[in-house]
C-alpha cells in the first residue's frame, strides 16, 4: 500500500447518535478497490470491524465474523443494525486474499450510539 493511503468514514461520524439501521459509507484516498481476488497492485477491499480491535497477526487472511464484516465484492457502503447502545467502527483495507497490506491502511476508530 502506498504511504498516503488513507481509509476513513464518509458517514457515519465519529460520536454520531444513530437510530436502527444505519448506512455506513466508505472513503478510500491514495488507492483503489478491487473486488477479492483481483491482485492488482495499489488496490484493496474494505473489511468493517465493529466492536472489535485491529488482529495482532496481520500476516493471516481476516476472519469473516460477525465482527469482522467482509466487502470482498469491492462495496464501499453498507447497511448494518446494531443493538442499542455504544459501539466502535473501523475499517481495515485487505488484499485479494482479505491480507492486510504490509503498511496497513486503517481508519481511525469511531464511536457511535444506538438509540
Amino acid at each position: 500500500a502506498p504511504e498516503n493511503a488513507e481509509v476513513y468514514f464518509v458517514q457515519p461520524s465519529d460520536g454520531a447518535t444513530v437510530e436502527g439501521t444505519i448506512k455506513v459509507v466508505f472513503g478510500l484516498r491514495n488507492m483503489g478497490v478491487a473486488p477479492a481476488g483481483v491482485d492488482k497492485a495499489g488496490t484493496g477491499h474494505h473489511h468493517l470491524l465493529i466492536d472489535t480491535e485491529v488482529p495482532s497477526d496481520l500476516s493471516k487472511p481476516l476472519p469473516a465474523t460477525d465482527q469482522i464484516k467482509h466487502f470482498g465484492g469491492g462495496q464501499t457502503e453498507t447497511e448494518i443494525t446494531l443493538q442499542p447502545g455504544k459501539h466502535t467502527l473501523q475499517l481495515l483495507l485487505g488484499n485479494y486474499a482479505h491480507v492486510p497490506h504490509s503498511q496497513p491502511v486503517a481508519s481511525e476508530q469511531i464511536t457511535i450510539t444506538v438509540e
